[in-house]
């Protein structure tokens, strides 16, 4: 009887973004997945890097992992991904949460993307509550996790989740939910679902932004750790009150550096707008002006 080998995970952070990336793989057959990937952006000059996503690859080369999928968490608004350009480079389908959709609806009006494709549309593979599939000879289960978004979801494999932004480490907290879509009891409820796991399950952050106290980055963590020390959801508080100190809290909260470009992007499996005649490509700026603002007529 053969036992399936434990997944080789590597973390990849982009101090820019905070945000963690992964590769990965089953050491049996050497199939691998890289998760949430980051497209390097600066907004400033709208300039476009891949160093991140080539440190990704970099890594997958040297270890002699073959990426067959490339998953995301979600609709991320706080960087741009990089699947495409891995997909580009691998042939890696690249897949996220079957409601994907909504997202996609609520967005499309707010920056005009006519080229949009509803549903599965540039993604490959949109992945419902409670599918398994499998890379290698590791299995995977999708769970639902909507709260931060509609569509967020989990990715677990063996004894490790990969929570995208649903939870943070137990020291900083929880997941915004005041973006479109989202909901603060539907969050609540979602980390539930996750803390009802093992005790010794392994959770794999998105995110960290050192907590105050702390001097260092981490981004790995266990149900246990949550439920026992979770600064706004360990064992002992209510659902209520969470959603009471979740809204308090996201009313202070500034919109993401990188909220707009990241969106219209990702909603499109990170495929940018189409180029122009010259080879111009073009992000959107929604301008909300004053109840009573004009303009001069202009004069020649």
């Amino acid at each position: 009887m053969t036992t399936t080998l434990p997944p080789h995970i590597q973390p990849f952070f982009d101090e820019a973004t905070f945000t963690v990336s992964y590769l990965v793989g089953d050491p049996a057959t050497h199939e691998a997945v890289v998760i949430d990937p980051v497209l390097d952006f600066d907004p400033a000059s709208g300039k476009v890097s891949t160093a991140s996503a080539g440190a990704i690859l970099a890594a997958a080369e040297a270890g002699g992992w073959r990426i067959a999928l490339v998953l995301e968490t979600h609709a991320h608004a706080d960087h741009l991904t990089a699947a495409p350009w891995i997909k580009a480079r691998t042939g890696a389908l690249v897949g996220i949460g079957d409601r994907i959709g909504e997202v996609q609806a609520v967005f499309r009006p707010v920056f005009g993307i006519a080229d949009l494709k509803p549903g599965a549309g540039d993604f490959d593979r949109l992945f419902a509550d409670g599918e398994r599939f499998r890379v290698g000879e590791l299995e995977w289960e999708v769970i639902a996790t909507p709260g931060h978004t509609p569509a967020d979801v989990s990715y677990k494999v063996a004894d490790a989740v990969f929570v995208g932004d649903t939870v943070f480490m137990p020291d900083y907290g929880t997941a915004r939910a005041d973006f479109p879509g989202g909901d603060a009891r539907v969050l609540y409820r979602s980390i539930r679902r996750l803390l009802d796991l093992p005790r010794t399950t392994r959770l794999f952050m998105c995110h960290d932004y050192k907590a105050p106290g702390r001097d260092h980055f981490a981004w790995e963590c266990t149900v246990a750790d949550q439920r026992d020390r979770s600064v706004q959801v360990a064992d002992g508080v209510s659902e209520d009150a969470f959603v009471a100190m979740r809204q308090a809290r996201d009313a202070t909260l500034a919109a993401p550096r990188l909220l707009l470009p990241s969106i219209q992007v990702n909603v499109r499996a990170g495929r940018f707008p189409p180029a122009e005649a010259d080879g111009s490509r073009f992000l959107r700026l929604p301008v909300r002006l004053p109840e009573g603002y004009a303009e001069a007529p202009g004069s020649l």
